[in-house]
Order: C-alpha cells, then sequence, then structure tokens
C-alpha cells in the first residue's frame, strides 16, 4: 500500500466529530488529554476518507480493511496504537448509531491485532521514599508538591482525578475521598496518617498562602487556581531529576506502585480493582503477573533447596 505519514492534511471539517468530541467531554467527563487523543485519531481517520473519496457515513468492511492496512503498513503503527485508534473509530460510530445516523459500523467486524503484554512499571518502597524527602517543605510550593507524592501513593488515583479533588470531597476524620472518575463515576479512596498529617501542614500553611482566588480545589497552582494535570507531570520531572533513581517516572507509574505493593502485601485483588476503579477485574489482574513474579523471586532466594544447586 502507498505510504503517506499524515492524511490529517485531507481533513475538513466535520459536524459530527464536533457532537462526538463534545459529547465524550461533557456526558462521558472524559479528561481533556483523552478527548484530543480521540480528536487527533478522528481527524487522521476522516482525513483518510477524503483522499480516498469515502464517506464515512457509508463505510464497507472492505474500505474498514483498507485502513486498518494502512495503520500496519503505511504507518507502522504497533499494535497497542492500531487498537487504540480502532477504538476511537468504534466509538465514533457507536455514537452516531445512538443518534441513528448509521445503521452499523464495518468497524465492528474487524479483527484488531494481539496486544504485547507490558507489564505495569512500578517504584520499590525505598525508591518513593526518596522521591517524598526532595520536596523543600519549608515553601508553600514544596509543601503541595509532597502532598501530591503522598496522595498519588497514598490513594492511587488517576492524576486527572487528583487535580478534580475539592475540600469538600474529603472527609478528614473517615480519612477518605470521593473521587469522581471515568464516565462520571463515584468512589471512595482511603488516605492514612502521614496523608493526613501532609494534608493538614498543607492546609494550614501552604495552601492559606496560595488561595488568593478563593477556590474550592485542594491542589492550587502559584497564581492560585487549581492545577493542571500537565503540571503535576511536571512537578514529578523536576524532583525525579534530584534523585538518584534512573526510571522514566509518571503519575501513572505511582499508581502502579500502589496497586503492587497492596497486593504484594496481601490485600485481595477485588479491593485494589475498587481502589483504583476498574470496571472489570481484567484490567486489575495484570498487577498479579507482577506479584507472582516476585513471589518466585522471594522463593527462589528463601526456600532452602531453591538454594542449593542439583548435584
Amino acid at each position: 500500500m502507498e505510504k503517506r505519514d499524515n492524511y490529517r492534511i485531507y481533513y475538513t471539517n466535520c459536524e459530527h466529530l464536533e457532537k462526538f468530541l463534545d459529547y465524550i467531554k461533557i456526558q462521558k467527563n472524559y479528561s481533556l488529554d483523552t478527548v484530543i487523543s480521540y480528536q487527533e485519531d478522528l481527524i487522521e481517520y476522516l482525513g483518510f476518507c477524503n483522499y480516498y473519496h469515502f464517506s464515512y457515513l457509508e463505510i464497507t468492511y472492505k474500505k474498514a480493511q483498507k485502513y486498518l492496512l494502512y495503520l500496519y503498513e503505511g504507518q507502522g503503527a504497533k499494535a497497542t496504537t492500531i487498537s487504540r485508534k480502532i477504538s476511537s473509530i468504534r466509538s465514533f460510530y457507536r455514537f452516531l448509531s445512538s443518534l441513528r445516523i448509521i445503521d452499523n459500523s464495518a468497524f465492528s467486524l474487524l479483527v484488531l491485532p494481539k496486544k504485547e503484554k507490558r507489564l505495569p512499571k512500578f517504584l520499590e518502597y525505598n525508591e518513593l521514599v526518596e522521591l517524598f524527602s526532595i520536596p523543600d517543605c519549608s515553601t508553600s510550593l514544596g509543601q503541595r508538591d509532597a502532598l501530591i507524592l503522598e496522595m498519588l501513593y497514598a490513594t492511587g488515583v488517576r492524576v486527572s482525578e487528583l487535580v478534580g479533588i475539592r475540600l469538600e470531597d474529603i472527609s478528614f476524620s473517615e480519612k477518605m475521598i470521593r473521587i469522581l472518575g471515568k464516565g462520571n463515576k463515584m468512589r471512595i479512596v482511603y488516605f492514612n496518617d502521614i496523608t493526613l498529617k501532609r494534608l493538614q501542614y498543607y492546609l494550614e500553611n501552604g495552601r492559606k498562602k496560595m488561595n488568593i482566588k478563593e477556590s474550592s480545589y485542594l491542589f492550587l497552582n502559584r497564581r492560585g487556581g487549581n492545577i493542571t494535570t500537565r503540571r503535576v507531570e511536571q512537578i514529578l520531572d523536576e524532583i525525579i531529576k534530584k534523585t538518584s533513581i534512573n526510571k522514566q517516572i509518571s503519575p501513572h507509574m505511582i499508581r502502579h506502585s500502589f496497586a503492587t505493593h497492596l497486593l504484594n502485601e496481601g490485600c485481595d485483588l477485588l479491593s485494589v480493582q475498587q481502589l483504583l476503579g476498574h470496571e472489570s477485574l481484567t484490567a486489575t489482574s495484570v498487577y498479579t503477573h507482577i506479584t507472582n513474579d516476585r513471589m518466585k523471586e522471594v522463593y527462589l532466594k528463601t526456600h532452602p533447596r531453591a538454594r542449593k544447586k542439583a548435584s
């Protein structure tokens, strides 16, 4: 197939796309990053349709296969990338079907490549302790940054959920927080005494100085507004540079650490699923591969017969 790096230049404005993006942003409450990802995937697809003079409202199975082939051969995309892009298109067509604009979608019939099994990366506890020691808690921003790290690890929330926490969502006596997660679904997460101590110190000192706009959000930026997910990522990048840790770290990696450490300490999978806000146990079960590897390592190091070589 002809290799063309970018079909986006053949995209023309699409009223249905704008309605779909409004739908996932307002009704589904998807984060801005997720909405942008859907937008980029669909603009590329609609540009592909325009280039080949396909009507996106009349896509056949053969035309859907042609786009799949383009992702394989034209882009050389990985299985995970292809699955994500096709998933975006399927969601778009399901939305059109719900409005009775189309009857069905050929993309629902496509067989997608199997995703590579990639285990979540996580931090060892001693690495987290090093991270926690970096913020300068004599400053307002340092108090905020220290609490961000503690809250991510204590609760396992997504960074998009973290920045959405308001003071009224927190129960100090019960040490729990109401979290508005994906798809507008509410769940409860918990925190510990160490996190509570940092939280109270931040509220009584740093946040009080930063809150010039009388915001209800827990985490504020230096101008008094609520902090963004991108800024949290930047803060973590700045902190990691001051440590001896030689890893690429993201806020989601702390979420992985939360789940892995709970399972390693004996927490059951169903409880971890509920704390993470996963819809199905399948998404959570990926962490059992990590804990199984950990158990094997412990076994080989500690069992008397495992330490001995066969003669």
